[in-house]
């Protein structure tokens, strides 16, 4: 039986001219990170490929792991990750609103910050990532904590009239918004308006009456399974 083991991850150098020894970490790969993307569909193994070696390009000493079912990357705690899924691919960072703050690429079109990935062309170009991924592992070594929310006081959600009236028109989506914490309604409501065209923003509607119908929170995707 093939152990999943992770590979070595560590190589010793000598500096001669101090008399010193210099122990040098490089990066660890999990062989199950090579089992997820053998599994994944085939549109989807390239992109994957890219954004490990992207990965790895830019932070030497990475860490590989499986958490929650998809590859996460680890440099002095979380990094970033990546997933694939029937249609699509997602890449994200875990401190990115300290990477990505300002940056037009940031999108919540899925899990992650870079929307629906299903091609190269979905993403930044190589220096680019190369550049986030470095900055990451700066924060990381540098202790940099990720940010909090904001403990003032949040604006009261407003529903619009057209997300009532599909509530009203799905008694079973209507009483689990009914039953849903204030963050999850927010997270719905959000999702839906933040939407910039009106056919993402009907389809997302759709969806949320759906998964609401189904007793689902929108992130459930991304839950741990008990």
């Amino acid at each position: 039986m093939t152990s999943l083991a992770p590979e070595a991850a560590t190589q010793i150098e000598l500096t001669v001219g101090s008399g010193k020894s210099h122990i040098k970490r490089v990066g660890r790969k999990d062989r199950r990170v090579d089992e997820y993307i053998a599994k994944a569909a085939p549109f989807a193994r390239p992109i994957l490929r890219h954004l490990r070696r992207i990965v790895h390009a830019g932070c030497p000493e990475v860490e590989e792991t499986i958490k929650w079912n998809f590859p996460h990357f680890e440099h002095h705690g979380m990094l970033c990750a990546m997933a694939a899924f029937n249609n699509h691919c997602a890449f994200g960072f875990w401190k990115a609103e300290l990477i990505l703050e300002g940056d037009e690429t940031a999108r919540r079109e899925a899990m992650g910050q870079f929307g629906r990935i299903t091609g190269a062309a979905d993403l930044p170009d190589e220096k680019t990532l190369i550049r986030y991924v470095r900055k990451a592992a700066k924060l990381n070594e540098t202790g940099v904590k990720k940010p909090g929310r904001s403990m003032g006081k949040r604006k009261p959600l407003t529903v619009p009239d057209y997300f009532a009236a599909a509530l009203n028109n799905n008694a079973k989506a209507k009483k689990t918004f009914a039953n849903f914490s204030p963050t999850n309604r927010r997270d719905y409501v959000e999702w839906v308006t933040e939407a910039k065209r009106e056919g993402t923003r009907r389809q997302r509607l759709k969806t949320a009456m759906q998964w609401m119908a189904e007793g689902k929170p929108r992130n459930w995707k991304y839950m741990r399974r008990r």
